[in-house]
């Protein structure tokens, strides 16, 4: 009995100083002349369709799903045991987590090699062809191994010169509960992404590959299951440059002055110990040395426990906040339960405005060291109440000279749980300023670095983290940020669900305040 081996099963039978040439061949429906032919009319028509082993997509954005690909399963094999041989490098930041292997176009291994080869040179001259668009040989292509809890979130892969992204699956038999899909979405009237469209699961021998445009956003859902590996090559293919529109800018967070408020709402809700003189000057002393304090039991345990309390039982109002391209979370809405307005009241009095500033030397209130008139002042003299008159309606004269620059303050409580984050992105109305951050937690009980939601703050354009500030029971942050530091809440994932199941996960009180 005789048998043909088919071209590109495993190369032509030539050897090379012995080994045999490893060759890998593109599926048959690529290489026919009329599913070409119908695959680029319905390419040009944004028509939906399948074209033998090709399924086309024109929503929500175009893309398509080539399944199989490669002829050769042997082939695929050899490609996973030598991809899986890589040094793979600990990719984690605002945007993902996974394992990366380092750029693929060097590679001598015969598999890895041999995909190069065909992806580009046959499957790139294939793409061209169908999608009409010229491009270049220059091609990325490196190969991701997603495990338990990795992730990579919204964005739109927009760089210049990227056309096209490809992702070519080497993963088991993989279900939907898995996690793990390419989840696509739908884009708003500001091409801003609001929900999945469409999830695509990962399939042995599938590639997928969408057009990079300003509306192509998209995410790798977390990895749900503990044990299994999405295994991947992607990349690139590069062409013409594409206009873009302009960017969609969020609007600056509401700002406001302090309200008035004496002295007593401190005594009501802080911890005494943050209110003796000493206390303040030497933790003013140690913030403007580190730019940062984490103050632990800052409300007086009762009241601590009656928000904690409250935000646990009572009914609040939350609406979901985005874009998921920047972030994802809840931020509550509406009259709030009294423990919790009252809460959010001490935060914005002029008592709280005082305090801060004897905390950490900012001038937020023109009593603080920081102002003219001031100057030189010991902290004994400047960590004075606010009595009631300070809080009245009338100015000071040092109040009057500084009125064109008044201290202002904006916050909201926020509710974290699983699948939650916030994201870096260049056109954050906030970046460029200076600012005073402030993060009250609650609900954090047992909250471990490993599930995520802690906030990191990071130097412009760099990856090295200046602080991570971690959820804590009833601990106050204060952070100074200025023009090239950028922050992030670390995306939330499914260990967290193992301290609590019932998605409650925790709360905090987010201000920022400006001199």
């Amino acid at each position: 009995m005789s048998s043909k081996r088919r071209q590109g099963d495993r190369g032509d039978p030539k050897t090379k100083k012995g080994k045999r040439e490893i060759k890998a061949g593109l599926t048959e429906s690529l290489l026919d002349q009329a599913g070409r032919d119908a695959a680029r009319q319905a390419w040009e028509r944004r028509e939906a369709g399948n074209h033998g082993s090709i399924t086309l997509s024109s929503a929500p954005f175009p893309h398509c799903v080539i399944h199989p690909v490669i002829q050769s399963l042997e082939f695929l094999d050899g490609l996973k045991e030598e991809l899986l041989g890589l040094n793979f490098n600990e990719k984690s930041n605002d945007l993902y987590k996974f394992k990366q292997s380092d750029d693929l176009k060097r590679r001598k291994e015969p598999h890895i090699s041999a995909l190069r080869q065909v992806l580009f040179e046959d499957f790139r001259e294939w793409l061209s062809d169908v999608t009409g668009v010229k491009l270049e040989k220059t091609v990325d292509m490196s190969c991701a191994q997603y495990d338990y809890t990795d992730t990579l979130l919204c964005h739109d892969d927009e760089l210049e010169g990227r056309r096209f992204a490809f992702i070519l699956y080497l993963v088991p038999e993989w279900l939907e509960a898995y996690g793990g899909s390419l989840d696509l979405y739908n884009t708003d009237e500001n091409a801003q992404p609001g929900s999945i469209a469409k999830s695509l699961i990962p399939k042995w021998n599938s590639l997928v590959f969408f057009e990079v445009s300003p509306i192509s956003f998209h995410q790798v859902s977390e990895v749900l299951c503990e044990g299994k590996c999405r295994l991947s090559v992607s990349g690139w293919f590069y062409g013409p440059y594409l206009e873009r529109p302009q960017p969609f800018l969020d609007p600056l967070p509401l700002r406001s002055p302090h309200i008035p408020h004496d002295h007593e709402i401190l005594y009501e809700w802080v911890n005494p110990v943050y209110l003796s003189v000493d206390a303040q000057s030497q933790i003013q002393e140690e913030f403007e040395e580190r730019s940062e304090m984490l103050l632990k039991n800052f409300l007086q345990e009762e009241k601590f426990n009656e928000v904690c309390s409250v935000l646990a039982t009572q009914s609040i109002e939350w609406e979901q906040c985005g874009p998921p391209n920047r972030r994802c979370y809840q931020r509550a809405r509406g009259d709030l339960p009294n423990a919790i307005s009252s809460c959010m009241e001490l935060l914005k009095s002029e008592a709280f405005f005082l305090l801060l500033s004897n905390l950490t030397g900012l001038s937020l209130h023109f009593l603080s060291t920081n102002s003219d008139d001031s100057e030189g002042e010991g902290p004994s003299q400047n960590n004075q109440s606010v009595s009631e008159d300070d809080s009245g309606a009338e100015q000071s004269e040092t109040e009057q000279g500084q009125s064109e620059k008044v201290p202002l303050c904006s916050g909201e409580l926020r509710h974290w749980t699983h699948g939650h984050y916030t994201l870096i992105h260049d056109h954050d109305p906030e970046r460029h300023q200076f600012a005073l951050d402030l993060l009250l937690f609650f609900g954090c009980k047992d909250w471990k670095e490993e599930y995520g939601g802690f906030t990191s703050y990071i130097a412009k354009e760099e990856d090295e983290e200046l602080l991570t500030v971690y959820p804590e029971n009833n601990c106050l942050a204060l952070v100074y940020r200025d023009k090239e530091t950028m922050r992030f809440v670390k995306h939330i994932n499914h260990k967290s669900l193992e301290r609590d199941a019932s998605h409650k996960g925790f709360w905090d009180f987010a201000f920022a305040y400006h001199e």
